[in-house]
């Protein structure tokens, strides 16, 4: 059942994969993030932490297709067992102060006293940035961090369209105009669109960033401007 009661202090981050293993594993991103993390744990807050698949799932995926035509659940599946060996990865760096459990299944009852809870993909058809905010709703968080490759939301793909605007704020209406209605495993958006009408209905605040840049993380976290896009229903 979604937790009614608001935790101010507890912060979903949706870290991509092309973070942890955007070629080879990142030991340098892995070593100023578990930093930041624990410098803000210090601080009272506590986190949840899904992972991406990274280049690990882009891999596999091409590798299996490479060799034989394959069925769209198990490409997906790749692509969510790899999210869960880069949870396990994250949960071990952070064995001092994270939950021994990875959490799968966004909808089972979610309950820890530590201070951070790892999280991974659950199943076929459903994005992590979409497991992300059922985990937030559960729990009662108000904010959720995605940290991708990207620094702002665009008023479209700045890659092919060289007039493309960044953008610092917007609604979740205004939003959710710009993107598909629909979610995809190869969709092209900076967020979920099924996990976009979620976020609207509930309220929750979402913050994109680009988490190559640590320290918009650090200031998004202490209240300060940063480089990155927030979207939110009071916007």
């Amino acid at each position: 059942m979604p937790n009614t009661t608001k935790d101010q202090k507890l912060i979903v981050l949706s870290v991509g994969g092309s973070l942890i293993v955007p070629d080879t594993i990142d030991t340098e991103f892995l070593t100023k993030f578990k930093a930041l993390i624990e410098k803000h744990i210090a601080l009272g807050t506590r986190f949840v932490i899904i992972c991406g698949g990274g280049r690990t799932a882009r891999n596999y995926q091409k590798a299996a297709q490479d060799v034989t035509s394959l069925h769209k659940d198990d490409v997906d599946w790749i692509g969510i067992h790899s999210t869960r060996l880069n949870a396990h990865l994250l949960r071990a760096i952070f064995y001092a102060h994270a939950h021994p459990r990875i959490i799968k299944n966004p909808h089972e009852d979610i309950y820890f006293k530590e201070n951070i809870l790892i999280a991974a993909g659950w199943r076929p058809g459903f994005s992590t940035d979409f497991d992300a905010v059922l985990i937030a709703q559960h729990l009662g968080a108000t904010k959720l961090v995605n940290l991708s490759n990207i620094d702002y939301v665009y008023t479209k793909d700045p890659k092919k369209f060289p007039d493309a605007e960044k953008i610092t704020e917007i609604s979740w209406e205004k939003f959710r105009k710009l993107i598909p209605s629909e979610w995809d495993p190869g969709l092209s958006s900076p967020f979920d669109p099924v996990a976009a009408r979620e976020c609207e209905k509930i309220g929750l605040e979402v913050a994109v960033m680009n988490g190559k840049n640590l320290e918009e993380l650090e200031n998004y976290l202490g209240s300060k401007p940063f480089i990155g896009t927030r979207i939110a229903n009071n916007l």
